[in-house]
């Protein structure tokens, strides 16, 4: 029966165009969309305004020739765009210089037997600070740490791979996944309210804490679930077991850049905490810290990047740095593109007032329906893991969802925030079990290693008690942090009351 669903959900997803051709052709569809709805005069009164909201017919001439004229505009002042790009030249350096690699090497290398599986699944949500080394380096390395203890070595690329991908979400840092998210929710709150401003740290402390859940439910499903199913494993002695080595230049390195990462963060804090701090405005508030997030977030992992790679010669002069920060925005061609797609598919949307529409529509049939607010939180957890079934990109899924889900839940009394940290439970849960995820063929590749008759259905199998556990611990978290009314992260509560 498995298998049979995972063939449906690879054969419809497949069906699905890129998530760049999607964008266009839902911008292109809704112009005709908006005529149709102008036509029949479709609209809302605004629950903070009174105005009335009403569809507007963007297959006029003036918003033909807006959607031409202001089509760059529409990019460059697209929040997600230049909020990634600026945090990316700081992680870039970090990343690159050999940094995030090295210290997640030496956590993963240097615990007691007995908190191997838990650190494991621990460095792997902590790798979403980079790229792709949670999934290039931290998982093959799961295999060969399992594998050298006696262990199956499958179970422990299955940990690593539940940390890196089902865990993504999570971290005890601030992430290019943050400002990434948060830019798409801006743009859809302000859809509702224009002067509405999503932080990247909007789900900061939900975040922190989750690490800790992840970590402890990835560690009892492996111990627990996952490695007993697999039985035992006898090494053939084919396969690698040999864990590498960091060299004493590069311990000492990382302890240098750890020590410049606390000074970076005690300037940082003598910036906002004093009363007239710099970046604190009149009234004494830290608003112009949290606009700021994205630039300290960059100078906060450059700067240990830099030290660490001087030390070890990876750095040799500001060319290096140069081309690392070069590299890395390379890498980001893709979701560039993909960003000048979805800002005119937002855009029109905003201009059309679909978007707003469809979320007090939306509204009004959940008033009507009578769902409480728990059931609603659970749904949208639930939607977004569906759909992240079809669609692997989380930046592409939020930005379709996002101008509906986000409008809707502010309608309702909910923080865009709220919803953001909904939309991100259900999305990273089944990231681990889908089989359009693109690390899918790397893992099975690196399980082949151990066991060469290794397919699709055993790696998902194995991940599926790991991505249900996920979900299950996580909703609850989300419906117990509401029940308490807990801010999601600095200055983000749960409750909108524009």
């Amino acid at each position: 029966m498995m298998a049979g669903f995972l063939d449906v959900i690879e054969k419809g997803g497949n069906k699905l165009p890129h998530p760049v051709v999607l964008f266009f052709l839902m911008a292109a569809i809704v112009p005709l969309v908006s005529g149709l709805v102008a036509f029949f005069g479709w609209s809302f009164a605004h629950p903070a305004t009174g105005d009335t909201v009403s569809a507007v017919n963007l297959l006029t001439r003036d918003q033909i020739q807006r959607m031409f004229t202001e089509a760059v505009t529409n990019f460059t002042s697209f929040p997600p765009l230049g909020t990634v790009l600026v945090a990316m030249i700081g992680i870039g350096v970090a990343e690159r210089s050999g940094l995030i690699t090295t210290l997640l090497k030496m956590t993963i290398t240097s615990v007691p037997p007995g908190m191997v599986t838990a650190t494991a699944v621990f460095c792997g949500i902590m790798s979403s600070m980079t790229v792709d080394a949670g999934y290039v380096v931290l998982v093959p390395l799961g295999g060969v740490l399992f594998a050298g203890l006696g262990r199956h070595p499958i179970a422990g690329i299955c940990a690593v791979f539940a940390g890196v991908s089902g865990g993504f979400s999570a971290n005890l840092l601030v992430t290019a996944v943050d400002p990434l998210l948060a830019g798409f929710t801006e743009s859809a709150a302000q859809l509702y309210d224009p002067e509405y401003f999503v932080a990247p740290t909007a789900n900061y402390y939900f975040m922190i804490v989750s690490v800790f859940l992840i970590t402890l439910t990835g560690w009892l499903v492996t111990d627990k679930i996952v490695e007993p199913r697999l039985g035992s494993w006898t090494n053939t002695g084919d396969a690698d077991t040999s864990l590498g080595s960091v060299s004493a230049r590069e311990k000492r390195a990382v302890w240098y850049a750890l020590g410049t990462a606390a000074l970076a963060l005690i300037g940082l804090a003598l910036l906002v905490a004093p009363e007239n701090a710099l970046l604190r405005d009149d009234e004494g508030t830290a608003a112009p810290f949290f606009r700021s997030m994205v630039p300290l977030i960059a100078i906060c992992f450059f700067l240990p990047g830099l030290v660490y790679g001087l030390l070890t010669g990876s750095i040799t002069d500001s060319t290096s740095v140069a081309k690392m920060s070069g590299d890395t925005m390379a890498t980001m061609g893709a979701y560039i593109v993909l960003a000048f797609a979805a800002a005119q598919f937002v855009a029109y949307f905003n201009w059309s007032n679909l978007g707003l529409l469809s979320a007090l529509a939306g509204a009004h049939v959940v008033k009507a329906s009578g769902i409480g607010p728990v059931p609603l939180l659970i749904a949208i957890v639930l939607l977004s893991a569906v759909i992240n079934l079809f669609i692997g990109s989380a930046s592409a899924k939020w930005g379709l969802l996002a101008p509906v889900i986000v409008p809707m839940m502010m309608t309702l009394g909910f923080s865009p925030e709220l919803a953001q940290v909904a939309y991100r439970i259900g999305d990273s849960s089944t990231n681990i079990i889908t089989p359009l995820m693109s690390y899918f063929p790397l893992i099975i590749a690196f399980a082949q290693k151990y066991d060469p008759k290794l397919g699709l259905g055993t790696l998902v199998s194995a991940m599926l008690p790991y991505s249900l556990a996920f979900l299950l611990v996580w909703t609850v978290l989300l419906v117990a942090w509401y029940l308490l009314g807990i801010p999601l992260g600095p200055g983000a509560p749960m409750t909108y009351g524009g």
